[in-house]
């Protein structure tokens, strides 16, 4: 089963198993760079943003400064990381923590596409090194039908992509798209994409992501988080996706080759 493959491929290519236990407990700047798998159904970042404030009660809501960056259908190189890593130019004082990186959906599809994003991620990875934060590359879903370009093996290769170019970037990878693929099997007819195009995330799919990205960020657990987007999702709908992204990042952090 290709996710068992993937999932195994983790320790060999990621350098970076967590954060540190100091950053976990106070990691507060985040920044998020990607396109518009990120910025549909309010903003992956702020839903992240959200669950870490409930699981933080101890600190002042207003000391999480969370910021996305996005542009409409780019890839990874179309981002000034430079420009934005640069304390204070986008409305943060003091420099991230973590940046995490997003690549366009068709990055991973052609040879020439999935090196230039290995190549931008490692030089971007370097440069949010140089400010002393830490790179996590943001693993993208697959399409589904009917999008035209779906394909029942592309998810093999888009964390292949992705595992490659975390390894080459010493960044830590996140595995939403591997998520994603685990709750198809389990539940088909469960979608996490827009009816629309059959590429962007629904709002179970961004809920989805932010899990993800929530225990990848701070090695922590979901237990007991009651945020549901106001409402707006199901609460049993949301202990699913929960347990989907605990049950993936469990997997692709502990299984070895």
């Amino acid at each position: 089963m290709f996710i068992r493959v993937f999932l195994a491929l983790l320790l060999a290519f990621s350098s970076s198993g967590g954060l540190a236990a100091g950053l976990e407990a106070g990691l507060k700047r985040v920044l998020f760079v990607g396109n518009s798998y990120l910025y549909y159904n309010d903003s992956l970042h702020n839903h992240v943003e959200r669950m870490a404030i409930e699981r933080h009660p101890a600190s002042e809501a207003s000391s999480f400064e969370y910021k996305s960056a996005t542009i409409g259908g780019a890839s990874l190189r179309h981002h000034n990381i430079d420009w934005l890593l640069r304390p204070g130019q986008i409305g943060v004082e003091r420099p991230f923590q973590v940046v995490v990186m997003q690549g366009a959906s068709f990055e991973a599809l052609t040879p020439e596409t999935r090196q230039r994003f290995k190549d931008t991620a490692v030089g971007y990875a370097n440069k949010v090194r140089q400010i002393g934060a830490t790179p996590m590359l943001y693993m993208t879903h697959a399409y589904v039908p009917p999008h035209r370009l779906a394909d029942k093996n592309m998810i093999d290769v888009v964390s292949k992509a992705y595992i490659e170019a975390g390894h080459a970037a010493k960044a830590k990878v996140i595995p939403v798209g591997l998520a994603y693929a685990l709750s198809y099997e389990k539940r088909p007819n469960f979608s996490l994409h827009a009816d629309f195009d059959h590429t962007h995330p629904n709002l179970r799919g961004t809920y989805l992501g932010a899990c993800v990205v929530y225990l990848s960020l701070y090695d922590d657990d979901l237990d007991g988080v009651s945020y549901d987007y106001f409402g707006r999702l199901p609460k049993d709908e949301a202990r699913y996706l929960q347990q989907i992204a605990r049950e993936t990042f469990d997997d692709f952090v502990t299984r070895k080759l």
